[in-house]
């Protein structure tokens, strides 16, 4: 049993300060590739490979990261300069995100922000950016969609930005020690991280700009729209201009029996839910040889398809009602000839007839009703592919995109176009587009292989997915480049969001099987968990909720209202729900991992959390709480949960607090003393401020030099009671004396 000493203190008013480093000079990018036909400095931008960091001379790799970051800093920008006027970066064309401007700037900040979590950045370049531009949004409970929580900032402040963090990152890229081979534990991993993120925002800013009315954006010849269709636009009749025996007819080819192996092994950069063992014999099927084209899309639409309830899921048909959808996105509804609808075709940065022969661009749930529209009218048993049976077509493609020959393989990683092209362009053992030209759908949802880990400064990348709400898309877009283009990517949407996504359909009797990912098994959240959420032992109070009952009780003590709460630190909630349950009448927990987070969510969503806990060798214990159990049915509303940095709070969203309640996190912050400077600022007048911890300060967490407490001063013992007096006595008054609080 270890104990904490729980102090309270008083609260008043203010303080903050920013950080600038000089602006650096853009360096010269040397070229990768011979091709001839197209413009050098663009070859230098548009041909790269994602980099092997097990090769070469540490010298040899230092330099290729060095190139590397300055391609995927310079081309994110450049994409950003197709937008015509600054109001523009502060629209959002797609309702669900934010506006552009965060997007240009939140690529910079994590830089910064992962750098600073790995203990390996001293100083921020601009805290307030930082933390405005930290956190992006999925539909999540804790999305915040506010648009009174942000003063975004000017086009040149985030442009200057950029410019700092690019010197920044080139000085620690040139100055830090480097040793081959690369790995998770590497200084240098975090830099490729960053790098590897800017890459997939290179392609979901893409689409949220594709969204953008075609007046507020031009084209850039860096992105070179395909100039190639057989079959565009309508006749006089108001008829497709197709010619139905020279279009590529979508005939179903087998594909053998065989096993997928596809945990990541080779020494590229990988995100967590690539690693871990994954083995499965694939049963015999037939796939599509082409994607879904346009025309064949057009079909489905004349056939009533939109309107036929049938083809659609239950999920799918209540998006189809909610949002009275009767086209791709990307289509642009024209005229009307002869009593028929004509489009027009979006591409990224203008308009354009129709062009019938690339493939169509569909969120899953179209996909799906597709494929069901399609299986109703032949008679066969068709779905979209699964993510296994995608890799057996992948196994096809015996190379991989470090080394496999530019413009051969597919119209992706930016060697071909900035646009899809026609389905019969490229072509491995008979099927066509295996990888690139759109994204491909499929059954699965996402979730991690056996033995998966989280990254420590990046743990919410894929836990916050794996909810059986994302599926997977396969196979990568034009636009897809670094990690996105490799083998073994891994990357899921929401069924209803839109990418550069498409899909082929499969004919199999196989029964498509979803892992059953119900119950919570990685360690570090099922120990938070059962502390938070399992039965109490020995006798000892459940310490989370007693920590919220001594907050309500305090309140009342010293006559201080219970309106509004904060909880820093809040891990997987139990406190911020018992807070709400025994009096205040808002809480909000916030915490840097949304691993952690996500379960509190997920148990106000869902009323329930289902965790195993190992018991002996294999064997499990299976344990289940609910909301009803736990008395919260009608409190889940007054809680809500964010995802922040305690060293770097944003002050517009989170004031005016009653109470700040701190737990197990003074002593496990990088920087202590940033919180404990400016927390005051949080609390409303004679608002309270409570702070647990065992007081176990460990160098792996906190340098020894940003220690608050637990070293000798003066040659006396300074204890973090000291140190909490002495840095927090210029704005509180301590009201109540320590007390130890035993847990278990």
């Amino acid at each position: 049993i270890e104990f904490y000493k729980i102090k309270n203190y008083f609260a008043f008013y203010i303080f903050t300060s920013k950080y600038l480093l000089p602006f650096p000079k853009t360096p010269k990018h040397p070229s990768t590739t011979n091709m001839e036909t197209i413009n050098p400095e663009h070859k230098k931008l548009r041909f790269t490979r994602t980099l092997l960091l097990d090769k070469g001379e540490p010298e040899e790799l230092r330099q290729q990261i060095y190139e590397y970051f300055n391609n995927t800093f310079t081309v994110y920008e450049k994409l950003f300069e197709v937008i015509n006027d600054k109001k523009s970066f502060y629209t959002k064309p797609e309702p669900l995100r934010h506006p552009l401007i965060f997007y240009f700037g939140h690529t910079a900040t994590f830089f910064v922000n992962k750098l600073t979590l790995a203990g390996q950045l001293e100083k921020r370049i601009n805290p307030k950016l930082e933390t405005m531009c930290a956190v992006g949004v999925d539909e999540m409970d804790w999305d915040d969609l506010d648009e009174s929580h942000y003063e975004w900032p000017d086009v040149d402040e985030v442009k200057e930005y950029r410019k700092q963090v690019r010197e920044m990152i080139n000085k620690k890229i040139q100055e830090w020690p480097l040793q081959v081979p690369i790995d998770w534990k590497s200084k240098f991993w975090p830099i490729l991280m960053g790098i590897e993120h800017e890459r997939i925002h290179l392609e979901t800013s893409a689409v949220i700009i594709r969204r953008l009315p075609a007046d507020e954006v031009h084209d850039e010849p860096l992105f070179p729209i395909c100039p190639d269709t057989e079959f565009q636009g309508y006749d006089s009749e108001g008829n497709p201009k197709v010619e139905a025996s020279k279009f590529p007819k979508n005939d179903l080819l087998a594909v053998e029996e065989g096993v997928v192996d596809t945990g990541k092994k080779d020494q590229t950069y990988g995100w967590d839910n690539e690693y871990g063992t994954h083995t499965e014999k694939v049963p015999a099927f037939k796939a599509s040889k082409y994607l879904v084209s346009n025309y064949d899309f057009l079909q489905f639409m004349l056939d009533g398809g939109y309107d036929t309830q049938k083809y659609w899921t239950e999920e799918g048909w209540k998006w189809n009602r909610a949002t009275k959808m009767t086209r791709p996105l990307f289509w642009l509804p024209d005229q009307v000839v002869n009593g028929k609808q004509t489009y027009r075709y979006r591409a990224q940065t203008t308009v354009i007839d129709m062009p019938w022969d690339w493939p169509v661009e569909t969120n899953y749930l179209e996909s799906k009703a597709y494929t069901n529209w399609l299986a109703a009218k032949t008679g066969k048993t068709l779905r979209l592919p699964t993510e296994d049976e995608w890799y057996r077509l992948r196994d096809m493609i015996k190379s991989d995109q470090p080394n496999w020959e530019f413009g051969t393989v597919g119209n992706i990683n930016l060697e071909a176009y900035a646009s899809s092209c026609p389905i019969n362009r490229y072509q491995t053992n008979g099927f066509y587009d295996i990888v690139g030209n759109v994204w491909q759908h499929t059954e699965t949802p996402f979730d991690g292989y056996d033995g998966f880990k989280v990254h420590p400064i990046y743990d919410d990348f894929s836990t916050p997915c794996f909810d059986t709400m994302h599926n997977m898309i396969k196979g990568g877009s034009w636009v897809s480049t670094g990690n996105e283009a490799l083998y073994h990517a891994r990357y899921a949407f929401r069924r209803h969001f839109y990418q550069f996504a498409g899909f082929r359909y499969v004919e199999s009797e196989n029964p498509v099987i979803i892992k059953d990912n119900n119950y919570e098994m990685e360690a570090n959240a099922v120990q938070y968990l059962e502390f938070h959420y399992g039965k109490n032992y020995f006798g000892v109070e459940n310490f989370p909720s007693k920590c919220a009952q001594i907050g309500v009780d305090i309140a009342k003590k010293h006559n201080v209202k219970t309106g509004r709460a904060l909880e820093l630190g809040c891990a997987v909630g139990r406190t911020s729900f018992d807070l709400a349950k025994y009096g205040y009448d808002e809480v909000v927990g916030l915490d840097l991992s949304a691993r952690f987070f996500q379960l509190a969510v997920k148990l106000k969503e869902q009323g329930k959390l289902r965790y195993a806990i190992p018991e002996e060798g294999d064997i499990v214990e299976f344990k289940e709480t609910t909301s009803k159990e736990l008395g919260y049915e009608d409190i889940m509303s007054k809680v809500m949960f964010y995802q922040q940095d305690a060293s770097n709070l944003d002050l517009k969203k989170f004031n005016s607090f009653d109470l700040v309640l701190a737990i197990n996190l003074i002593d496990r912050m990088k920087y202590p003393k940033s919180l404990l400077k400016m927390v005051h600022q949080l609390l409303n007048p004679k608002g309270i401020l409570i702070i647990a911890s065992p007081n176990m300060w460990d160098a792996s967490f906190t340098d020894k030099s940003e220690w608050i407490g637990g070293y000798k001063k003066d040659g006396e013992n300074y204890s973090t009671y000291n140190a909490l007096k002495d840095i927090l006595g210029a704005n509180f008054n301590e009201i109540e004396k320590p007390m130890d609080l035993a847990y278990i």
